[in-house]
Formats: C-alpha cells, sequence, structure tokens
C-alpha cells in the first residue's frame, strides 16, 4: 500500500477527532449499556487506521488501552498513528542543489613539511 502525505493526514485527523469525540462524549460512552458505541468506534477507528496507513504494531496497545475504562480517555488513537507515521509524515530532505551532477574525482590534500610551500 503506498503511503502518501493525503492518507497520513487524513489518519491523523481522525485519530485526534476520534480521541476528542470520546472524551468530550464522555457520558455516551461510559460504562454501562452504551459501552457498546464505545467498543464499536475503536474497532472501526483500528480498521480505518490500518486501511490508511497500513498495519502497525502501535495500533495492539491503542486498541486494548481503549477497551479499558477510564484508560480509554488517553489520546491513545492519536499517539499510536503519530508514532506509526513519524518518518513517513516528515517532510522529505531535498537532495543538495548538485546531487545530480556528476563529482570530480579530488586528491586527498598534500601536506607539505613546515619549510617546503611549492606545489
Amino acid at each position: 500500500m503506498e503511503q502518501t502525505r493525503r492518507r497520513i493526514l487524513a489518519a491523523r485527523i481522525l485519530a485526534v477527532v476520534a480521541d476528542a469525540v470520546q472524551v468530550g462524549l464522555l457520558p455516551l460512552f461510559a460504562e454501562g449499556a452504551a459501552s457498546i458505541v464505545n467498543d464499536v468506534l475503536d474497532t472501526v477507528i483500528a480498521v480505518v487506521m490500518v486501511v490508511l496507513v497500513g498495519w502497525h504494531w502501535a495500533f495492539v496497545p491503542a486498541f486494548l488501552a481503549e477497551l479499558v475504562p477510564v484508560v480509554d480517555l488517553a489520546p491513545t488513537w492519536t499517539l499510536a498513528v503519530f508514532f506509526a507515521t513519524r518518518r513517513r509524515g516528515a517532510a522529505s530532505p531535498r537532495p543538495p542543489a548538485n546531487a545530480g551532477s556528476p563529482q570530480p574525482e579530488s586528491s586527498p590534500p598534500r601536506f607539505l613539511p613546515p619549510g617546503d610551500r611549492s606545489s
């Protein structure tokens, strides 16, 4: 699966929104009969994250933490996605301006004795 900046950005935004919804709508996601809503949300988010950025081990502890009451208030999806995409989401470094041009082979510097300045 090809990683693009758009997929990574979408995954990061979705993770932040999912964590914000779980904290913002805490009464809906509290323990009890409505906790199934929380579990469904976490399962959907896990599947979407794997589709967007591919499989990464960081999603396992995030998913398991989301299943534990009170621990699921931590921004685990956000942390997992940023960890999983930390290298791929950064701007790719530009090659040096002369990277495409062939470099002339240079000889190592020649060290002369202190009294000899002829070259």
